[in-house]
């Protein structure tokens, strides 16, 4: 099975969500969440913080991530793992192919015409809430 992470990223106040614009299919143009693959025998919650880095220059000692949630796609033979975190400090990014934003956490990221996954990041981001990893949205 292949396996997939996005990786859910607040700014230290917890009033920002870090996202990217991809810039190729599927959903080119929209936002997502950072992320890639996890490489075979890798530690899972390595290959978060790898790709984290990769894409932003966020490293480990700026976050703490969260194991938060699953996405199974059988019909695909692809699982998708959610991470979620908030940094402990103020970090410049570094982007890698994606241009990074952060966006207002009061966003509708449900609207599928702006972001990627079907409206599976609001999901992830509602989640993430309700299981106190940060602040709920007002």
């Amino acid at each position: 099975m292949k396996k997939l992470n996005v990786i859910l990223v607040y700014n230290k106040e917890e009033d920002k969500i870090l996202m990217c614009k991809r810039t190729k299919e599927p959903y080119k143009g929209k936002f997502n969440l950072v992320g890639g693959h996890v490489e075979q025998n890798e530690d899972e919650l390595c290959a978060a913080y790898r790709e984290l880095q990769e894409e932003t220059g966020i490293t480990n000692n700026d976050i703490s991530l969260t194991h938060i949630m699953d996405f199974e796609y059988k019909m695909s033979d692809m699982e998708l793992e959610v991470y979620a975190g908030r940094l402990n400090k103020e970090v410049s990014l570094v982007e890698e192919v994606n241009k990074l934003y952060w966006l207002d956490k009061n966003e509708n990221f449900f609207d599928i015409n702006k972001f990627a996954g079907e409206g599976n990041i609001g999901h992830m981001i509602k989640q993430a809430e309700i299981c106190g990893i940060v602040k709920s949205i007002e």
